[in-house]
């Protein structure tokens, strides 16, 4: 059975997916990209044209089960079994002729995989696939002979959002496989004592590693006393659980064979990439977070800016990686010198080739290059401010979700003329919207040097506004989507420009009021300036310059029946871009109000995303979005209003302007971090509880919430119990307990007798004696005050609600959950009337 399937395909189904596969521009994007749901949902839409009726994800395991089934059948006949054959054969060796024959291995849990054995660049994956003992890649290699190969196990079937679940990985060339002076392949036994594979069922993995993961993972790695540990140690599990567990402390739930998987893939592809850069000539690849790993590979402080840098170009051999890379043949995880025996040994042409390369490795390190040299100064300058930012990434567990001030050019993701443009979709008063054959359902959002008023009737040019406003707008999306509301916004691409998805625009404007002012005063005669709405007011305006945006009502939208990417503008979509409206509004005035800054209004769009037909919210927001009051007083006022104010423009004015733009952008970033801090802990009464337990640290990782957990009885230990209170009242970290205890919980009771932290019962309940057992949860002596609730992810949002009064960014994803589930409730309605209609 297919994923997420349940029918046959037929022979004219398969035809039909083979000719679009067939296509040069989707094998291209197939071949070339890492994360490609979207690219199958593409699939499927042409499908549906051609009458074949399949969703993505049984495109996409159709698509994996005929290369599988083809590369086993080409590897047959490469070996001489040309009785194996498959349906389609033909069609698929017309595609995938240049792509690599494979050769079947057993998994150890009986699944199967395929392991390439011709040179091919294909993607690292955590997922997927990964090269465990990377101080094996010179091996097989020489310096005249530096081809690239890899092992790869491909598993059939993972039915996870997206093939690739690493948006920080590229395609790297891996090391060479053919040896130069030999006459022969190095035979699979002999190349299974080199490399390991990890699947996805060996490391528990599946979940896609963010770049906030990344860095806190890097920031980890990065810690002189785990550098040494790693280089020193031949069993390294524990190792991987302390990191592990660090990494819980800031929220982030990873075991200790992912993160693992994610070190290794991290040094692998770092490795791969300075071997191709340095003996393929192609010195334009690039890898993400390529200068935190190279500094730590190279024993250098690890700068702060290299934190928001998406790649980096720089291609030197460190002497960091040569000690690295010097790996032996046979025994893991040992420097050369330790491998190297006192008895000599008569050497096979292999090793010869080894000590060769590696003398012209090491020889070839002393030479560094004058960027080195810059890098170098810049990283050493840059030490006091990593040593503070790993302070505050240890006592601030939402630093690890923050986005780094912007990179120096050199280390940006590439700029917007790397990128292949199509045509211009449109173009607005601020900004040029560019389609981008290259990413199907994206497109280009580059901003302009321009500021307007009046529906353009004021415009002037502004130097630089095009980089503050795209800062603006990043920031903003990306604290939006970490909250989980739903928005067009991908990624920042340049200083000037973003992706975004490709959305069909709605063209009404959504305002959300706290504070009456502007055009609303003018409106409402008799409302004074500075009148408060509670809860917050919402208008709309149809998008028409020449009738200066007359405001509509939602009967106006409802009856004007807009249609956008096939999805028609009723009554359900109104309703749930008011209430996005409303949601949004709330988390960015939230987010202001540790800066003391009052958000007045704030102007929203959204639109219908092309590929997934849902409503999105899109556009900009930037400093012409909203009025931006510095301790809630109009005169400091921050946003374009300064701009509309001017009685003449001139360039005195524009630059105090584009101060407080200036002021807007910095503060901006600011959004994105907290200085409160906080953690759950739970105690439980017996290790038998962990399960129930490990639910609870789950839901708090999904709020940005560390955890830990402790085993004490409040019964059978009462001393411990209250000790190890007391080890937590006594560090100042606000805590929240919750007590998991059965049959008679006497935990909770007791902890909330003697702390004045917040205290939570959440009993394990059993189907036999669970409705007696919850009265000693329930039933409590005087004085006592800790609430009850059963289910694990209550506990976790009780806590996640106490944190949340100081916390904007947890505030954010508690209101972002209240919004999509109010969405969720209000589109199975109308599903369910269309279906009953």
């Amino acid at each position: 059975m297919e994923s997420g399937a349940g029918k046959h395909w037929t022979e004219e189904e398969v035809k039909a997916l083979l000719s679009v596969w067939s296509e040069k521009n989707i094998r291209k994007q197939l071949h070339g990209t890492l994360r490609n749901k979207g690219i199958f949902i593409y699939i499927a839409k042409r499908l549906q044209e051609l009458g074949v009726c399949r969703d993505w994800k049984q495109c996409r395991a159709k698509y994996k089960n005929l290369k599988y089934e083809y590369r086993t059948v080409k590897y047959a006949h490469n070996s001489g079994d040309v009785t194996k054959t498959m349906k389609f054969f033909h069609d698929l060796d017309a595609i995938l002729r240049y792509e690599p024959v494979t050769q079947l291995a057993a998994e150890e849990n009986g699944r199967c995989s395929a392991t390439e054995m011709q040179p091919n660049t294909s993607p690292t994956t955590d997922s997927t696939q990964e090269i465990l003992e990377d101080e094996r890649d010179l091996a097989n290699s020489t310096p005249a002979s530096l081809e690239a190969t890899q092992i790869k196990k491909e598993t059939i079937d993972i039915d996870d959002d997206s093939i690739s679940t690493t948006s920080e990985d590229r395609s790297c060339t891996p090391v060479a496989k053919q040896m130069v002076g030999t006459e022969n392949h190095i035979p699979l036994e002999a190349a299974q004592n080199h490399f390991k594979v990890i699947t996805i069922n060996d490391t528990g993995a599946g979940k896609h590693w963010s770049d906030n993961e990344v860095r806190a993972l890097i920031n980890i790695w990065s810690d002189e006393k785990i550098q040494q540990m790693l280089e020193g140690a031949t069993r390294n599990k524990e190792i991987f659980e302390e990191i592990a567990r660090r990494l819980m402390k800031h929220g982030i739930d990873r075991d200790w064979k992912q993160c693992r998987t994610k070190y290794k893939n991290l040094k692998y592809e770092y490795r791969a990439l300075q071997k191709e850069n340095e003996h393929l000539g192609n010195p334009k690849r690039k890898m993400r977070f390529y200068d935190e790993v190279d500094c730590i590979l190279r024993r250098q402080p690890l700068g702060t800016s290299g934190w928001g840098c998406e790649s980096s170009s720089l291609l030197s051999v460190s002497v960091g990686d040569a000690t690295a890379n010097t790996g032996s043949l046979s025994t893991k995880r040992k420097t050369w010198n330790d491998e190297v025996s006192p008895v000599p040994l008569k050497k096979s042409a292999s090793e010869n080739a080894i000590l060769h390369f590696q003398k012209l490795l090491t020889e070839r390190v002393h030479t560094v290059t004058e960027g080195k040299k810059l890098l170098f100064e810049r990283l050493c300058k840059q030490e006091e401010m990593q040593d503070l930012n790993r302070k505050q990434l240890y006592t601030d567990p939402s630093a690890i979700q923050q986005v780094p001030a912007p990179a120096p050019a050199a280390a940006m993701a590439p700029a917007a003329s790397d990128l292949k443009l199509g045509k211009k979709v449109n173009e607005g008063k601020t900004k040029e919207v560019y389609e981008l054959p290259d990413i199907p359902g994206c497109v280009l959002m580059q901003s302009k040097d321009q500021i307007t008023a009046g529906n353009a009737a004021r415009k002037d040019r502004m130097e630089g506004k095009a980089a503050i406003s795209n800062t603006t707008t990043s920031c903003v999306f990306q604290l939006l989507q970490e909250a989980g509301i739903k928005t067009a916004f991908v990624r920042k691409q340049s200083d000037t420009a973003f992706i975004a998805a490709h959305c069909e625009m709605i063209p009404i404007e959504w305002v959300c009021r706290r504070i009456a002012t502007g055009s609303f005063l003018k409106r409402n005669p008799g409302v004074k300036e500075g009148y408060k709405f509670y809860p917050p007011k919402i208008e709309m305006f149809y998008k028409d310059d020449a009738n200066n945006d007359p405001q509509w009502s939602e009967e106006q939208i409802i009856e004007a029946k807009f249609c956008f990417a096939g999805l028609t503008i009723g009554q359900t979509e109104v309703d749930i871009m008011s209430r996005s409206t409303q949601a949004i509004f709330e988390i960015l005035e939230k987010a202001w109000q540790p800066q003391n800054c009052t958000l007045v209004d704030l102007k929203i769009e959204f639109g219908v995303n092309v590929l997934t037909k849902e409503i999105v919210l899109a556009d900009v927001i930037d400093n012409d979005s909203w009025r931006l009051w510095p301790a809630g007083d109009r005169s400091q006022q921050k946003d374009k209003q300064s701009y509309r104010d001017l009685k003449e423009v001139t360039p005195e004015a524009l630059q105090m302007v584009k101060r407080n733009f200036e002021w807007v952008s910095e503060r901006v970033e600011l959004l994105l971090k907290t200085k409160s801090q906080g953690r759950v802990v739970v105690l439980m009464g017996s290790s038998s509880d962990l399960s129930h337990c490990e639910k609870i640290k789950k839901a708090c990782a999904t709020f940005g919430i560390p955890c830990e957990l402790r085993v004490t009885s409040a019964h059978k230990g009462p001393d411990e119990t209250l000790r190890i209170k007391a080890e937590y009242e006594g560090d100042g970290i606000p805590t929240v307990f919750v007590a998991v205890a059965g049959r008679s919980n006497g935990l909770g009771p007791v902890m909330s007798g003697n702390t004045a932290y917040p205290v939570v019962n959440c009993p394990p309940l059993s189907a036999d004696w669970g409705t007696q057992d919850v009265w000693s949860s329930l039933r409590l002596p005087s004085g006592l005050s800790c609430p009850t609730t059963l289910s694990p992810e209550g506990a976790a949002q009780f806590a996640a609600q106490i944190f949340g009064l100081n916390n904007h960014l947890v505030w954010a994803k508690l209101r972002s959950n209240m919004l999509n589930t109010w969405i969720s409730l209000k589109q199975a309605d109308k599903k369910l009337r269309e279906c009953s209609l």
